[in-house]
């Protein structure tokens, strides 16, 4: 588990550690989920604890990678280590000309596509971690809603711009992952923030100028980090359970929950009238 939390007072960075903050100086208990005994060996710290909404979207993912694999192998197009652009159409890549028919759909499910094995699991290694920090500092429900409006902020941008390119990857949400991160330590300034600032912003530029080589959908990446970085501003501190914002939260994740939802069915519906 990340050994950062936040202070319930004064909002700040602390770390488990502390039982009395250093920049409020009021005492503070113990994280809520502590860490477990097994989970301090050779790999504490560089394992972190994934969180719930984490942990499903990485499930999702690999269900529709194997789906996608799978579907590729049969009709001899592809296979598990790269998926033809013919398969990722049919389970709903962001297309631009499909798009404009009314399949608004695709600029959620697109998100959830991956176009090989080597950009899955690079994808899914950064959203293990940065997926479970977002939703440790926002809580699960902002975290739910800053992916969501990540991944359609960013293949909107890509459809504006190149909508004749097919493009999937989460890749869009977890620059607004990104994005989010550093919303909030640029509305917490402190040494602490100020250094987990700066180490994010060096993430990003890395991750853009990566961005800058092979077939990668860079608008995609910048929608979604404008995408969670607003969101990100917005939705600010998590506030005590049963509070009205904390509630309305909720009530926006659930609503993109059944967005999503939605998106998958009608990817199904167009599937099988393709297939008919």
């Amino acid at each position: 588990m990340d050994s950062r939390r936040m202070c319930p007072h004064c909002r700040a960075f602390i770390t488990d550690r502390d039982r009395v903050c250093p920049y409020c100086n009021e005492p503070v208990g113990p994280r809520a989920v502590e860490r477990s005994e097994s989970g301090s060996g050779l790999l504490a710290g560089f394992i972190p604890h994934a969180r719930f909404n984490t942990v499903i979207i990485l499930l999702i993912n690999f269900g529709l990678y194997v789906a996608t694999s799978l579907f590729a192998m049969n009709s001899g197009r592809g296979d598990a280590i790269n998926i033809d652009a013919q398969t990722l159409y049919f389970f709903g890549a962001k297309y631009g000309p499909a798009i404009a028919r009314g399949e608004w759909w695709r600029l959620v499910t697109a998100g959830f596509l991956h176009g090989g094995l080597i950009h899955i699991l690079m994808n899914s290694w950064v959203l293990f971690d940065l997926g479970s920090q977002v939703e440790e500092v926002y809580g699960s429900s902002r975290m739910l809603v800053i992916y969501f409006v990540s991944t359609v902020a960013g293949f909107y941008l890509s459809n504006m711009f190149h909508p004749g390119t097919p493009s999937v990857g989460a890749s869009a949400a977890l620059f607004g992952l990104l994005g989010a991160m550093i919303a909030i330590l640029t509305k917490h300034r402190n040494s602490f923030t100020d250094a987990l600032r700066g180490q994010y912003l060096r993430w990003l530029i890395m991750l853009l100028v990566f961005s800058l080589f092979g077939n990668i959908d860079m608008l995609a990446h910048i929608g979604g980090l404008i995408g969670g970085f607003a969101i990100g501003w917005v939705a600010g501190d998590r506030r005590y359970e049963g509070t009205p914002a904390e509630k309305a939260w909720r009530v926006a994740a659930g609503f993109c929950i059944v967005l999503t939802a939605a998106s998958f069915l009608k990817m199904y519906l167009s599937f099988m009238q393709l297939g008919d």
